[in-house]
């Protein structure tokens, strides 16, 4: 009966939100706020659109002196994306996180970029400080057990809170498989399952309410794990705390009897979720910088501390300005690097190419380097027209990869290149920028499951060839029978994303050249430290089109000819 009586007032209750902020009370005695964040991805350091973590702090602070019982929780993607956190591989964040006193977490993929052991680093951090690390389907390998906590249970004045975390699957296939070597991710239906499970042991402890922190997301790409598949099989949850797909819901959005609400991403917003204890009703709202500069208007000054002795030592060691690019170049991901040719997305390959063939010649290696291809995703952000300083390239490659050497054929190029082009026009975080390589995809032909690739969310062509054609391999007619000398990056390499096919090449190797690093010399020492016409826009690498495709089949003893159309 409760979660019948909270489900008909949550529509009410968000219709409300909008019409009377939460920071309007001034007397909140008797009610529970649950604020949340998601996909800070390092913006920590406050700023006119960034709430930053001292301002993170300072809304909880403001909500205990209004005398509301107060939760912090997180929804993964915390150590990764911006300077001040790759500097440290990411193991600051969990410093950051205790001082704000968040209360509990789960992880994001991009926890893992750094390694296995730089998120131990941080869990240990957040452990011995009493912030629970909650994600019930990410299993240490080959068992059923979670590798941190799976759920936990708050109570205020007789009312229990029960909060379990979810991880997606689809960290498996974008971090560096050898990072995900010792654990299992839990998907799909087995991830349901223990969902369930987790609101059943909730419900059986006297919960009265029951959040998810998950990381699941709402992208096309993640049907079939996302928030909202899993809500529609699981019921029982009365709040669903989302990430990963950096959506924004403000007001939240009902899926079932579950309220579902995401902050978007980068500390623009923080979640806010008032639950009154005594009436057993939510209500969700977002509260933006300019609504935190208004409302709130202060920073804990502890926090502030602790992240400004990071950046003045990042800002010291990553301020040279080293050139300038004449043009802006183009990292955004949709449209962009994750559904078409970029000029940045020709820059970044360029340099991965750049640096094996340098690296070929001064290790006098018998090798030719074709070619080279950069994963979209791997590409965090723009470059703006102007100078550029060792702090912006590192920014759009900030995950400290390595660029690698992979020997293929021309067979498992198409395959690479097919597989990691199955949903465009869709963005995906697979999509091949490509250096020394001229390709074109139809997009009118539909992509068809072959077998799904081992330890992967992803599957392999059934039929290699149908939606992408290439023309050319380092200047020369591709063949499929041909090996090719491809540079990537070590995570590519591994098995990556979509391009698990790269291991089965003949010959891989790690230059060890960090990619940001590549980037770096290729711009300085390839360029001359300056961008200019050749990066005015994309280059005409990768032909994208939807045209039918017309085949001629002759039948009949070749008497007669017809025509087969494949496509729209």
């Amino acid at each position: 009966m409760r979660r019948k009586v909270l489900a008909l007032i949550l529509s009410l209750a968000m219709v409300l939100s909008m019409a009377v902020p939460a920071m309007a009370a001034e007397d909140m005695s008797g009610k529970l706020v649950i604020l949340h964040t998601n996909d800070m991805h390092g913006y920590y350091e406050a700023g006119e659109e960034c709430i930053g973590m001292a301002g993170v702090a300072a809304i909880k602070d403001h909500y205990e002196a209004l005398g509301a019982d107060v939760l912090l929780f997180d929804g993964g993607d915390f150590s990764q994306g911006q300077s001040l956190v790759n500097y440290y591989k990411g193991t600051n964040v969990g410093e950051y996180m205790v001082s704000a006193g968040y209360d509990a977490i789960t992880l994001g993929n991009h926890e893992l970029d750094y390694g296995f052991d730089a998120l131990l680093q941080n869990v240990a951090t957040l452990d011995a400080a009493g912030v629970k690390v909650l994600s019930a389907n990410f299993l240490k390998k080959g068992t059923t057990e979670p590798y941190f906590g799976d759920n936990t249970v708050f109570e205020f004045d007789g009312v229990k809170v029960g909060v379990f975390g979810l991880e997606t699957a689809e960290t498996l296939t974008k971090v560096n498989p050898e990072y995900v070597k010792d654990i299992e991710i839990a998907d799909k239906a087995e991830m349901f399952a223990i969902a369930e499970a987790q609101v059943k042991e909730l419900e059986a402890a006297g919960c009265d309410l029951i959040v998810a922190i998950g990381h699941l997301g709402v992208d096309a790409e993640s049907t079939g794990r996302r928030s909202t598949d899993l809500l529609e099989a699981v019921k029982g949850i009365d709040l669903f705390i989302d990430g990963h797909s950096h959506t924004v819901m403000d007001g939240g959005q009902m899926v079932g009897e579950t309220l579902v609400t995401s902050t978007g991403s980068y500390l623009s917003n923080v979640g806010v979720v008032v639950y009154d204890k005594a009436a057993a009703t939510l209500e969700a709202s977002l509260m933006s910088a300019a609504e935190f500069a208004a409302e709130v208007g202060k920073y804990d000054e502890a926090t502030a501390a602790v992240v400004g002795a990071d950046v003045a030592e990042v800002k010291a060691a990553y301020a040279a300005i080293i050139g300038t690019t004449l043009h802006d170049l183009n990292g955004n991901k949709a449209p962009g690097v994750r559904t078409e040719e970029t000029n940045l997305g020709d820059f970044g390959p360029d340099a991965y190419v750049y640096a094996a063939k340098k690296y070929v010649e001064e290790m006098g290696m018998d090798i030719v380097v074709d070619g080279g291809i950069q994963n979209g995703g791997g590409i965090r952000a723009s470059i703006p027209a102007g100078e550029i300083s060792m702090d912006t390239l590192v920014t759009v490659f900030p995950f400290g990869n390595t660029v690698a050497l992979v020997t293929i054929t021309g067979e498992q190029l198409l395959e690479a290149l097919e597989a990691s082009t199955f949903c465009t026009p869709e963005a995906v975080g697979g999509f091949p920028q490509v250096s020394g390589i001229k390709f074109t995809l139809n997009t009118s032909v539909p992509f068809e499951n072959g077998e799904q690739y081992p330890d992967s969310t992803y599957y392999a062509p059934a039929n290699p060839g149908s939606r992408v054609t290439i023309e050319s391999v380092g200047g020369k007619a591709w063949k499929a029978d041909a090996e090719y000398t491809i540079a990537v990056n070590n995570f590519m390499a591994a098995g990556g994303d979509t391009f698990y096919v790269l291991k089965e090449g003949s010959f891989s190797y790690d230059t060890e050249i960090v990619d940001s690093e590549a980037l770096i010399d290729y711009f300085v020492n390839g360029l001359g430290g300056v961008i200019g016409d050749e990066y005015a826009a994309p280059q005409g690498r990768i032909t994208i089109t939807d045209k039918p495709v017309v085949k001629p089949v002759t039948v009949a003893n070749g008497l007669v000819t017809i025509y087969q159309i494949y496509g729209k």
